[in-house]
């Protein structure tokens, strides 16, 4: 299942993010992954989560995101939950990009039984047909 949290700057995404995250955590007896851009999350997320920073890894678009997701599920079977936060960022603001990663994600979500939450910044306007179905 893909769940995405969309709205402008300062809605509140990452609160919410930071808060599913740790709630994630308490309810799983599997792993939680949470992806970001830079680090700013590092000292709102519990510290048993694996928090990647895709920076470190030279993830910088929507192609290699989707390889880096699938990594993470190929060498660990039990991941349960994948938060990535600002993933139109990371995306290099590609929407076209974009809705193909989220429409890749939601079929390897499906096929591995992970919950994969996202956010990003875009305005309720701006919201596409692939995005709503995730909304």
């Amino acid at each position: 299942m893909v769940k995405l949290i969309l709205g402008v700057k300062g809605t509140g995404k990452t609160k919410t993010l930071i808060e599913m995250v740790n709630q994630a955590q308490l309810a799983t007896n599997g792993c939680v992954v949470c992806i970001e851009k830079g680090n700013k999350l590092r000292y709102d997320i519990n510290s048993q989560i694996r928090l990647i920073d895709t920076v470190e890894y030279l993830v910088s678009d929507a192609q290699s995101l989707y390889g880096f997701v699938a990594g993470i599920l190929a060498s660990n079977y039990d991941v349960t939950d994948i938060f990535i936060d600002s993933c139109l960022k990371i995306c290099n603001e590609d929407v076209a990009a974009f809705e193909k990663f989220l429409l890749e994600v939601e079929a390897l979500s499906l096929k591995n039984d992970v919950n994969v939450v996202i956010t990003s910044s875009v305005p309720t306007e701006e919201t596409t047909d692939v995005m709503r179905k995730f909304i």
